[in-house]
Protein backbone atom coordinates (compact mmCIF):
# COMPACT_ATOMS: atom_id res chain seq x y z
CA UNK A 1 0.00 0.00 0.00
CA UNK A 2 2.21 3.57 -1.20
CA UNK A 3 -0.54 5.92 -0.15
CA UNK A 4 -0.65 7.77 2.67
CA UNK A 5 -2.17 7.07 5.94
CA UNK A 6 -2.82 7.94 9.26
CA UNK A 7 -3.95 5.43 11.71
CA UNK A 8 -6.70 7.15 14.61
CA UNK A 9 -5.21 10.99 13.15
CA UNK A 10 -1.68 9.81 14.12
CA UNK A 11 1.50 10.33 12.77
CA UNK A 12 1.91 10.07 9.11
CA UNK A 13 3.48 7.34 7.71
CA UNK A 14 4.02 6.51 3.90
CA UNK A 15 3.71 2.64 2.76
CA UNK A 16 5.65 0.28 5.08
CA UNK A 17 8.26 3.48 5.85
CA UNK A 18 7.26 4.46 9.08
CA UNK A 19 8.64 7.74 10.47
CA UNK A 20 10.74 8.13 13.60
CA UNK A 21 7.40 9.06 15.68
CA UNK A 22 5.45 6.82 14.02
CA UNK A 23 7.44 3.53 14.87
CA UNK A 24 7.44 4.96 18.50
CA UNK A 25 3.82 4.91 18.48
CA UNK A 26 3.76 1.39 16.94
CA UNK A 27 6.18 0.21 19.91
CA UNK A 28 4.55 1.97 22.33
CA UNK A 29 0.61 0.19 20.92
CA UNK A 30 2.54 -2.71 20.85
CA UNK A 31 3.86 -2.83 24.98
CA UNK A 32 0.22 -1.78 26.27
CA UNK A 33 -1.49 -4.38 24.47
CA UNK A 34 0.78 -6.98 25.37
CA UNK A 35 -0.04 -5.86 28.97
CA UNK A 36 -3.92 -6.02 28.37
CA UNK A 37 -3.39 -9.55 26.79
CA UNK A 38 -1.55 -11.09 29.67
CA UNK A 39 -2.30 -9.50 33.19
CA UNK A 40 -5.53 -9.61 34.63
CA UNK A 41 -5.36 -6.07 36.83
CA UNK A 42 -3.27 -3.82 35.09
CA UNK A 43 -3.31 0.21 36.00
CA UNK A 44 -1.82 3.61 33.97
CA UNK A 45 -0.06 5.25 36.72
CA UNK A 46 -1.44 9.15 35.87
CA UNK A 47 -0.27 12.62 37.46
CA UNK A 48 -1.05 14.85 34.57
CA UNK A 49 2.70 15.36 33.36
CA UNK A 50 3.62 15.37 30.31
CA UNK A 51 4.01 11.70 30.12
CA UNK A 52 1.73 10.19 31.78
CA UNK A 53 -0.49 12.14 29.67
CA UNK A 54 0.90 10.67 26.16
CA UNK A 55 0.78 7.06 27.72
CA UNK A 56 -2.78 7.66 28.31
CA UNK A 57 -3.42 8.94 24.53
CA UNK A 58 -1.52 5.74 23.26
CA UNK A 59 -3.30 3.62 25.44
CA UNK A 60 -6.82 5.15 23.89
CA UNK A 61 -5.15 4.73 20.64
CA UNK A 62 -4.45 1.30 21.41
CA UNK A 63 -8.57 -0.13 22.25
CA UNK A 64 -10.06 2.19 19.59
CA UNK A 65 -13.15 2.51 18.82
CA UNK A 66 -13.70 0.31 22.75
CA UNK A 67 -12.27 2.69 25.62
CA UNK A 68 -9.50 1.74 27.99
CA UNK A 69 -10.14 -1.63 29.69
CA UNK A 70 -7.82 -0.14 32.59
CA UNK A 71 -8.03 2.18 34.90
CA UNK A 72 -5.65 5.18 35.57
CA UNK A 73 -4.07 5.55 39.17
CA UNK A 74 -2.86 9.11 40.71
CA UNK A 75 -0.32 8.48 43.85
CA UNK A 76 -1.66 12.00 45.47
CA UNK A 77 1.02 14.12 47.82
CA UNK A 78 -1.58 16.24 48.53
CA UNK A 79 1.20 19.24 47.15
CA UNK A 80 0.45 19.11 43.58
CA UNK A 81 0.19 22.18 41.46
CA UNK A 82 -3.51 23.13 41.36
CA UNK A 83 -3.22 23.15 37.14
CA UNK A 84 -2.47 19.82 36.86
CA UNK A 85 -4.79 18.22 39.60
CA UNK A 86 -7.30 20.30 37.14
CA UNK A 87 -6.74 19.12 34.24
CA UNK A 88 -6.33 15.60 35.66
CA UNK A 89 -10.16 15.88 37.18
CA UNK A 90 -10.86 17.72 33.47
CA UNK A 91 -9.28 14.27 31.56
CA UNK A 92 -11.36 12.30 33.75
CA UNK A 93 -14.75 13.77 32.97
CA UNK A 94 -13.84 13.99 29.43
CA UNK A 95 -13.15 9.70 28.58
CA UNK A 96 -14.96 8.94 31.23
CA UNK A 97 -12.01 6.56 32.85
CA UNK A 98 -11.99 5.31 35.94
CA UNK A 99 -9.50 6.87 38.56
CA UNK A 100 -7.91 5.50 41.21
CA UNK A 101 -6.29 7.38 44.06
CA UNK A 102 -3.75 6.66 46.60
CA UNK A 103 -3.22 9.30 49.26
CA UNK A 104 0.20 10.18 50.44
CA UNK A 105 -2.01 12.15 53.62
CA UNK A 106 -3.71 8.89 53.84
CA UNK A 107 -0.35 7.26 55.29
CA UNK A 108 0.25 9.90 57.26
CA UNK A 109 -3.07 10.02 58.93
CA UNK A 110 -2.44 6.58 59.59
CA UNK A 111 0.96 6.65 60.86
CA UNK A 112 2.44 4.29 58.10
CA UNK A 113 4.60 7.27 57.46
CA UNK A 114 5.95 10.40 59.24
CA UNK A 115 5.96 13.73 57.31
CA UNK A 116 9.13 15.89 57.55
CA UNK A 117 8.62 19.69 58.66
CA UNK A 118 10.31 23.06 57.96
CA UNK A 119 12.12 24.21 54.87
CA UNK A 120 13.30 21.91 52.23
CA UNK A 121 11.08 18.91 53.43
CA UNK A 122 9.01 17.53 50.55
CA UNK A 123 6.19 14.75 50.73
CA UNK A 124 7.97 13.19 47.51
CA UNK A 125 9.60 10.19 49.19
CA UNK A 126 6.41 9.20 50.71
CA UNK A 127 5.11 8.20 47.54
CA UNK A 128 6.37 5.01 47.72
CA UNK A 129 4.19 3.59 50.50
CA UNK A 130 0.80 5.23 48.91
CA UNK A 131 2.03 3.38 45.60
CA UNK A 132 2.64 0.36 47.07
CA UNK A 133 -0.29 0.12 49.29
CA UNK A 134 -2.34 1.52 46.24
CA UNK A 135 -1.21 -1.82 44.27
CA UNK A 136 -1.63 -4.10 47.03
CA UNK A 137 -5.23 -3.21 47.66
CA UNK A 138 -6.75 -2.99 43.93
CA UNK A 139 -4.95 -6.26 43.52
CA UNK A 140 -2.91 -4.55 40.81
CA UNK A 141 -0.42 -7.14 38.77
CA UNK A 142 1.38 -4.60 35.94
CA UNK A 143 1.82 -0.71 36.33
CA UNK A 144 2.38 1.56 33.56
CA UNK A 145 4.83 3.70 33.85
CA UNK A 146 6.21 6.85 31.73
CA UNK A 147 9.30 6.58 33.05
CA UNK A 148 11.93 7.18 29.70
CA UNK A 149 15.94 6.02 29.91
CA UNK A 150 17.02 9.51 28.82
CA UNK A 151 15.58 10.77 31.85
CA UNK A 152 18.14 9.57 34.54
CA UNK A 153 20.90 6.43 34.61
CA UNK A 154 18.94 4.23 37.42
CA UNK A 155 15.57 4.93 34.53
CA UNK A 156 18.18 3.74 31.41
CA UNK A 157 18.84 0.03 33.39
CA UNK A 158 15.20 -0.66 33.51
CA UNK A 159 13.57 -3.01 31.43
CA UNK A 160 10.19 -2.53 29.84
CA UNK A 161 9.24 -5.13 31.68
CA UNK A 162 10.46 -4.39 34.98
CA UNK A 163 9.94 -7.60 38.05
CA UNK A 164 8.63 -6.20 41.41
CA UNK A 165 8.92 -8.83 44.15
CA UNK A 166 5.72 -9.12 46.70
CA UNK A 167 7.57 -5.92 48.88
CA UNK A 168 7.28 -3.70 45.57
CA UNK A 169 11.36 -3.59 45.33
CA UNK A 170 13.59 -3.70 42.00
CA UNK A 171 16.62 -5.71 41.48
CA UNK A 172 18.66 -3.88 38.64
CA UNK A 173 20.69 -7.65 38.56
CA UNK A 174 17.13 -9.24 37.55
CA UNK A 175 16.59 -7.58 34.84
CA UNK A 176 14.73 -10.16 32.53
CA UNK A 177 15.92 -10.11 28.72
CA UNK A 178 13.83 -8.74 25.88
CA UNK A 179 15.52 -9.90 22.61
CA UNK A 180 13.43 -9.19 19.56
CA UNK A 181 10.79 -7.52 21.56
CA UNK A 182 10.03 -10.20 23.45
CA UNK A 183 8.04 -9.27 26.80
CA UNK A 184 7.75 -11.58 29.88
CA UNK A 185 5.62 -11.29 32.21
CA UNK A 186 5.71 -13.84 34.90
CA UNK A 187 5.21 -13.37 38.42
CA UNK A 188 3.52 -14.65 41.59
CA UNK A 189 1.28 -13.80 43.38
CA UNK A 190 1.72 -10.57 45.27
CA UNK A 191 4.44 -9.86 43.25
CA UNK A 192 3.62 -7.27 40.30
CA UNK A 193 5.34 -6.03 36.81
CA UNK A 194 6.23 -2.35 35.99
CA UNK A 195 5.77 -1.53 32.31
CA UNK A 196 7.87 1.23 30.97
CA UNK A 197 5.93 1.85 27.32
CA UNK A 198 7.96 5.11 26.64
CA UNK A 199 11.43 3.52 27.51
CA UNK A 200 12.72 4.21 23.77
CA UNK A 201 11.30 7.86 23.76
CA UNK A 202 13.38 10.85 24.63
CA UNK A 203 11.61 14.03 26.29
CA UNK A 204 12.31 15.82 22.30
CA UNK A 205 9.64 12.89 20.75
CA UNK A 206 7.54 13.40 23.44
CA UNK A 207 7.29 17.12 22.68
CA UNK A 208 7.06 16.33 19.08
CA UNK A 209 4.58 13.73 19.36
CA UNK A 210 2.32 16.24 21.60
CA UNK A 211 2.58 18.41 18.37
CA UNK A 212 2.08 16.41 16.01
CA UNK A 213 -1.33 14.62 17.95
CA UNK A 214 -2.24 18.30 18.87
CA UNK A 215 -2.22 16.87 22.70
CA UNK A 216 -3.77 19.28 25.80
CA UNK A 217 -1.45 19.84 28.75
CA UNK A 218 -1.51 21.52 31.95
CA UNK A 219 -0.79 25.10 30.67
CA UNK A 220 2.65 25.28 33.01
CA UNK A 221 4.10 23.30 30.64
CA UNK A 222 4.03 26.81 28.79
CA UNK A 223 5.81 29.86 29.60
CA UNK A 224 4.01 32.22 32.30
CA UNK A 225 4.84 34.70 34.96
CA UNK A 226 5.11 32.81 38.22
CA UNK A 227 6.54 33.93 41.80
CA UNK A 228 9.28 31.66 42.30
CA UNK A 229 12.04 31.55 45.03
CA UNK A 230 15.72 30.96 44.05
CA UNK A 231 17.39 27.83 45.67
CA UNK A 232 20.27 25.37 45.42
CA UNK A 233 20.57 26.55 41.53
CA UNK A 234 16.71 26.03 40.67
CA UNK A 235 13.60 28.05 40.69
CA UNK A 236 11.06 26.67 43.04
CA UNK A 237 7.49 27.82 42.77
CA UNK A 238 6.04 30.27 45.94
CA UNK A 239 2.63 27.85 46.34
CA UNK A 240 1.09 27.36 49.81
CA UNK A 241 2.85 23.84 50.09
CA UNK A 242 6.64 25.77 49.81
CA UNK A 243 8.18 26.50 53.29
CA UNK A 244 10.92 29.04 52.48
CA UNK A 245 14.58 29.63 54.47
CA UNK A 246 15.25 33.01 56.05
CA UNK A 247 16.44 35.32 53.85
CA UNK A 248 14.79 33.84 50.77
CA UNK A 249 12.74 36.34 48.98
CA UNK A 250 9.91 35.07 46.23
CA UNK A 251 10.40 37.17 42.76
CA UNK A 252 8.53 37.38 39.48
CA UNK A 253 10.04 35.54 36.48
CA UNK A 254 8.71 34.43 33.25
CA UNK A 255 8.78 30.17 33.19
CA UNK A 256 7.81 27.19 32.18
CA UNK A 257 7.79 23.83 33.83
CA UNK A 258 9.86 21.06 32.01
CA UNK A 259 8.30 17.95 34.30
CA UNK A 260 5.82 18.36 36.65
CA UNK A 261 5.88 16.43 40.18
CA UNK A 262 5.35 17.28 43.80
CA UNK A 263 5.45 21.35 43.85
CA UNK A 264 8.12 21.66 46.91
CA UNK A 265 10.91 20.01 44.73
CA UNK A 266 9.83 20.73 41.20
CA UNK A 267 11.93 23.69 39.82
CA UNK A 268 10.58 25.34 36.87
CA UNK A 269 12.84 27.02 34.08
CA UNK A 270 13.48 30.62 32.50
CA UNK A 271 11.60 30.41 28.95
CA UNK A 272 9.84 32.51 27.01
CA UNK A 273 8.12 29.31 25.14
CA UNK A 274 4.65 29.70 25.47
CA UNK A 275 4.14 27.23 22.33
CA UNK A 276 4.52 23.89 21.19
CA UNK A 277 6.94 24.94 18.46
CA UNK A 278 8.99 27.00 20.74
CA UNK A 279 8.97 24.45 23.41
CA UNK A 280 10.56 21.87 20.89
CA UNK A 281 12.59 24.83 19.47
CA UNK A 282 14.37 24.82 23.43
CA UNK A 283 14.68 21.06 23.81
CA UNK A 284 16.70 20.95 20.54
CA UNK A 285 19.15 22.69 21.87
CA UNK A 286 19.55 21.76 25.76
CA UNK A 287 21.96 19.23 26.94
CA UNK A 288 20.60 18.85 30.07
CA UNK A 289 17.67 16.26 31.51
CA UNK A 290 14.34 17.98 32.56
CA UNK A 291 14.44 15.70 35.81
CA UNK A 292 18.85 16.86 35.91
CA UNK A 293 17.80 20.52 35.80
CA UNK A 294 14.50 20.66 37.94
CA UNK A 295 13.82 17.62 40.33
CA UNK A 296 15.67 18.55 43.81
CA UNK A 297 14.74 15.12 44.99
CA UNK A 298 17.17 13.52 42.51
CA UNK A 299 20.14 15.24 43.95
CA UNK A 300 20.08 13.17 47.24
CA UNK A 301 22.83 11.43 46.38
CA UNK A 302 24.91 10.12 43.26
CA UNK A 303 22.34 6.83 43.49
CA UNK A 304 19.67 8.31 44.93
CA UNK A 305 17.24 7.08 42.33
CA UNK A 306 18.31 4.15 42.25
CA UNK A 307 18.15 3.86 46.26
CA UNK A 308 14.25 4.85 46.11
CA UNK A 309 13.47 2.61 42.97
CA UNK A 310 15.44 -0.45 44.89
CA UNK A 311 12.64 0.44 47.74
CA UNK A 312 9.64 0.25 44.91
CA UNK A 313 9.25 3.93 43.94
CA UNK A 314 8.29 4.90 40.28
Amino acid sequence: MSRTTRVQDGPVHHGYELTHLAALEAESVHIIREVAATFERPVLLFSGGKDSVVMFHLAQKAFWPAPVPFPLMHVDTGHNFDEVIAYRDRVVAQTGVRLVVSSVQDDIDAGRVVEDTGPGASRNRLQTTALLRGIREHRFDAVFGGARRDEEKARAKERVFSFRDEFGAWDPRAQRPELWHLYNGRHHRGEHIRVFPLSNWTELDIWQYIAAEEIELPPIYYAHDREVVPRDGMLLAKTRFLQTYPGEAAQTERVRFRTVGDATCTGCVRSDADTVDKVIAEIEVTRVTERGATRADDRISEAGMEDRKKEGYF
